[in-house]
C-alpha cells in the first residue's frame, strides 16, 4: 500500500451565487448581492486542479452536492412569505469549499489502521447545516473500500463542526504515524465562533487517535473578530512544517509548545503582524493556501492572485522564499470567484492521506478527465446569476441539468 496525499477539490456548481449568507466572512458580505459568473469559477477550479495534478502526481475532486435542495425548502415551508435568506440557502453551492465537507485522519495515526472520515455537521449556517448527509453520500462511493476507510456520522448538532478548516496534522512524511492538530473558538465575540472544542474531542474518539498524539488549541478571538472564520485563514501545516499569523493562537507560545511538545521537529514559519497586517492576511487569503511537498523535494505555498498584488504581502513572500527555509516556492492561482465569496484556495480542497488505488476511479483526476470537466461546465453552467434570479423555473432547470449532464459524463448518476 502507497500512501499518498490526495487533495480533493470541490468543483464549483453551477448554481455559484453571491447571496452573502455567511456572517463573519467579510468576502462573502462585501460581494452579498453581486451577480456572480459559475461557469468561469468553476473552470478556475479546474485550472487549479489541473496544475496540482502536474506538480504533484495525484488529484482528486468531489461533485456539487444537488441544488435548489428541495428537501430544505419544504422542510421550511418556504414560500413568497419566508425570508429570502432561506431560500438562497436551499441554492448555495458552498459544498464546493470541501475543506469543511469533512475531519479526515490518516490510517497511520488511527487504532486500527484505517482512514477515518467524519463529515462535518456545519450546524452554525443554515446554507452550510444541510449539506452533510449528501456529502456523506459521496464519500461513501469516493472512500467505498471498507478495507481502508471508515466514515462515521456527523458530530450531534449540539456542538458544531466545521472539518478540516480547523484540523492540522503534522508528520515527517504523509505515509508516516502524525500528530493531529484541531483547533476551536469560544463564543461570545462579535461573530460566531463555529468551531467547538467539544466537536473537536468527539472527532478525535471517533477515529481512535492516540490521546498523545492529538492536540486542542484556541484560535485567537481577535482572528475571527476580523473575519478568520475558520482557522485555515490564518494558518497551514504541512509535514513538519506549519505556516502562521503571529496572531493566528489565542496562546501563541502555548499553542507552539504544544505542538513541539507532541511533535518535536516542528518547524515554525510565522508571519509578524507587522509585516502583514491580520486584516491585509485575511483580505487576501495568505493563510488560505496549499501548502504542499513536491515530488522533487522541498515545499511550494499555493496562493490566491491576490497575494501577489498586495505589497505587503508579496514583500514577505519574496523575502521567504529567499531564505533558507523550508517553503521555496510561491505559487499564484486565479481563483477569483471563490475569493469573492470567501473561499481561497485551501478552502477548495480536502486533503486525504491514502493509496490511489484504494479510492473509486472516479473521483481521481486525469488530464482526459479534466478535459471532460471543462467541456461539460463550458456547456451547461450558467454564465453568471443575480442573486434575485435565485427561486426562478428557468434558472432552476438550468442548473439542475447542468449538474445531471456532470453525472453523467462522470458515469456517477447514483447521486442524482
Amino acid at each position: 500500500m502507497t500512501l499518498r496525499e490526495i487533495n480533493f477539490d470541490g468543483i464549483v456548481g453551477p448554481s455559484h451565487n453571491y447571496a452573502g449568507l455567511s456572517l463573519g466572512n467579510i468576502a462573502s458580505a462585501k460581494h452579498q448581492g453581486n451577480v456572480s459568473y459559475p461557469r468561469a469559477a468553476a473552470l478556475q477550479g479546474v485550472a487549479k486542479m489541473r496544475g496540482n495534478l502536474a506538480r504533484l502526481g495525484v488529484q482528486g475532486f468531489l461533485l456539487p452536492l444537488p441544488r435548489p435542495n428541495n428537501g430544505l425548502l419544504r422542510a421550511l415551508a418556504v414560500d413568497e412569505t419566508a425570508e429570502r435568506g432561506l431560500l438562497a440557502a436551499a441554492w448555495s453551492a458552498s459544498s464546493m469549499w470541501t475543506a469543511n465537507a469533512a475531519t479526515v485522519s490518516p490510517a497511520p495515526d488511527t487504532a486500527d489502521g484505517k482512514c477515518h472520515l467524519t463529515p462535518a455537521n456545519l450546524v452554525t449556517m443554515i446554507h452550510r447545516a444541510q449539506e452533510w448527509p449528501d456529502t456523506k453520500r459521496q464519500l461513501e462511493i469516493a472512500f467505498g473500500n471498507r478495507e481502508h476507510f471508515t466514515l462515521h456520522d456527523a458530530v450531534p448538532p449540539s456542538f458544531g463542526d466545521e472539518g478540516a478548516a480547523n484540523h492540522m496534522r503534522l508528520c515527517a512524511s504523509h505515509g508516516e504515524p502524525g500528530v493531529e492538530v484541531f483547533v476551536y473558538g469560544r463564543s461570545g465575540g462579535k461573530f460566531p465562533a463555529r468551531q467547538h472544542v467539544e466537536a473537536c474531542r468527539a472527532v478525535a474518539r471517533l477515529h481512535g487517535l492516540d490521546p498523545e498524539r492529538a492536540v486542542f488549541i484556541e484560535q485567537n478571538p481577535a482572528a475571527i473578530e476580523a473575519g478568520a472564520f475558520h482557522n485555515d485563514v490564518v494558518a497551514v501545516a504541512n509535514e513538519g512544517v506549519i505556516f502562521a499569523h503571529e496572531l493566528a493562537f489565542a496562546d501563541r507560545q502555548a499553542a507552539y509548545d504544544a505542538m513541539r511538545k507532541a511533535f518535536p521537529p516542528l518547524q515554525v514559519v510565522e508571519v509578524p503582524d507587522s509585516a502583514v497586517s491580520l486584516a491585509e492576511a485575511i483580505k487576501t487569503y495568505l493563510f488560505n493556501a496549499q501548502l504542499v511537498t513536491l515530488p522533487e523535494g522541498g515545499m511550494a505555498l499555493i496562493v490566491p492572485e491576490e497575494c501577489r498584488e498586495s505589497p505587503s504581502v508579496w514583500r514577505w513572500c519574496e523575502q521567504m522564499t529567499a531564505s533558507n527555509g523550508p517553503i521555496r516556492q510561491v505559487i499564484p492561482v486565479d481563483v477569483r470567484q471563490s475569493m469573492a465569496n470567501g473561499g481561497g484556495p485551501a478552502c477548495l480542497r480536502l486533503r486525504v492521506v491514502a493509496d490511489p488505488a484504494a479510492v473509486d476511479p472516479r473521483f481521481l483526476l486525469d488530464e482526459a478527465k479534466a478535459d471532460v470537466l471543462e467541456s461539460v461546465i463550458a456547456a451547461n453552467w450558467p454564465e453568471q446569476i443575480d442573486p434575485a434570479d435565485l427561486g426562478k423555473e428557468v434558472l432552476k432547470n438550468s442548473v439542475t441539468s447542468a449538474r445531471y449532464a456532470l453525472l453523467e459524463a462522470l458515469d456517477l448518476t447514483e447521486l442524482g
